[in-house]
């Protein structure tokens, strides 16, 4: 017979009275939970039945343990002992902050495995989720994904937007440029002058749709140019010429550049970390094999990534971290060509961490990681709270910084440029790119 929940099997076995036993008083059963009769024989019993059940919760123990070992008991105990957190403040009551600053972060030190935190903002009514990304430093897919029952393009007022703006660094890589195609990201981490705090800046980026696969592995920057030309690849040329798109063979520099205003050659012959001239592309899968970044990030970066600098292009969907003593799961929908299957990858990772950490996770916390792997929304979240993690409820609600660009193209203009990306990357999936997919035929480079 499976036992009442809250209680344990032993005292689920209680044998009920009939009605020829003798006429003895008979205790209340489930005393706590509300009785009106408080005379003092009522609250004795309660009391001796509180305690007669805590007894046998313990004595339950040894049965339990000898099952599942010492994580039942730390679980258990966990369980038993947890404080309870305060009851969530709505958005609108929440007090107006300014937000982090976007892209930086000092680390405390070098094993700091996570930065920054999960802020809110209430959209205005012509904010779209193109627009908040950028102001935020983050992508347009980052956004649909920790808002997924949101109208990307017709927020509304003052609708909360989560930004996911907590970010799990990649595993054990503390130096160069880490491109993470999974999650859309690039991590940078400069040298560290003697005596100053390190720093990692991280940026969203565009990276290369199905069929056009940006590639793993090593590498380095081998050059760098302001105002690139670009040679366009037949391979890209002939794509375009079917869509009735037809590009010419070389594009010069100018805003009708897709390359942007920056370049950084990477030594995969045919792929760069470049500028765009099509920003609101920036965190999806829009590109030829190229990583694409916002004009301003790439200017930035420029500057700072020398010849020779090391690349190092990774696809990890599943980062485990921490903050003060407490895992961080962040985990993103696995790419729809990714060849690892899921359950593989976070096997590894189980492995990883009792490697680094010295001991294994427990059962109960391996579960809750599942679970939110499950939900790949690409926030982090707080492993003891499992898949029911809700970041929104304790987001730093921020100011909206959202400035209008006259420049910019219109809402119709920028939904029909994603909506063909998207059809293009759809139609895409399952086919083999042309043979000249990654070297280029003409010297050029892929956009």
């Amino acid at each position: 017979m499976r036992s009442r929940p809250g209680t344990s099997p032993i005292a689920s076995n209680r044998t009920k009275p009939t009605p020829n036993s003798d006429k003895r008083e008979k205790r209340p059963q489930f005393c706590e939970n509300g009785l009106v009769d408080i005379e003092a024989h009522v609250l004795k019993h309660c009391i001796e039945d509180l305690t007669v059940r805590t007894i046998r919760r313990f004595l339950a123990l040894p049965l339990l343990l000898a099952v599942a070992g010492c994580t039942t008991f730390n679980d258990y105990w966990a369980n038993e002992h947890r404080t309870p957190e305060p009851e969530p403040v709505p958005v609108a009551e929440r007090p107006v902050e300014e937000p982090l600053q976007a892209n930086h972060f000092e680390l405390a030190s070098p094993e700091q495995t996570v930065v920054g935190e999960p802020q809110v903002v209430l959209a205005r009514e012509e904010d779209t989720f193109s627009d908040l990304a950028r102001a935020y430093g983050l992508g347009y897919d980052e956004l649909v994904a920790a808002n997924p029952e949101i109208n990307p393009w017709l927020p509304g007022a003052d609708t909360p937007i989560l930004l996911p703006t907590q970010f799990v660094l990649p595993p054990n890589i503390r130096e160069g440029v880490v491109l993470n195609i999974a999650s859309k990201r690039l991590f940078y981490f400069p040298e560290t002058p003697e005596g100053q705090a390190a720093v990692v800046k991280t940026y969203p980026i565009g990276i290369g749709r199905v069929g056009w696969e940006t590639p793993l592995g090593k590498t380095t920057v081998i050059s760098k140019a302001v105002d690139p030309v670009w040679y366009v690849p037949q391979s890209v040329r002939k794509e375009h010429a079917e869509m009735g798109d037809p590009l010419p063979s070389v594009v010069p520099a100018g805003p009708d550049n897709p390359l942007g205003s920056r370049v950084l050659k990477l030594d995969i012959p045919g792929y760069l970390i470049h500028g765009t001239n099509q920003p609101y592309g920036v965190g999806m899968r829009v590109s030829h094999g190229c990583v694409r970044l916002y004009p301003e990030n790439i200017e930035y970066l420029y500057e700072l990534v020398d010849i020779g600098e090391e690349v190092q292009i990774i696809n990890e969907p599943f980062l485990l971290g921490a903050v003060d003593g407490e895992l961080i799961f962040e985990a993103h929908a696995p790419l729809e060509d990714d060849p690892v299957d899921p359950q593989d990858r976070l096997n590894a990772l189980f492995v990883a961490f009792g490697e680094t950490a010295g001991n294994e996770l427990t059962l109960a916390t391996e579960k809750n990681i599942r679970a939110i792997s499950g939900v790949g929304n690409g926030v982090p979240a707080r492993v003891a709270k499992g898949a029911q993690d809700n970041a929104m409820l304790y987001a730093r609600r921020v100011q909206n910084i959202v400035t209008d660009d006259p420049d910019a193209p219109t809402l119709t203009e920028v939904r029909e440029m994603m909506d063909a990306a998207q059809q293009e990357a759809e139609e895409a999936l399952g086919e083999k790119p042309p043979s000249d997919a990654v070297v280029s035929d003409t010297g050029g480079d892929q956009s």
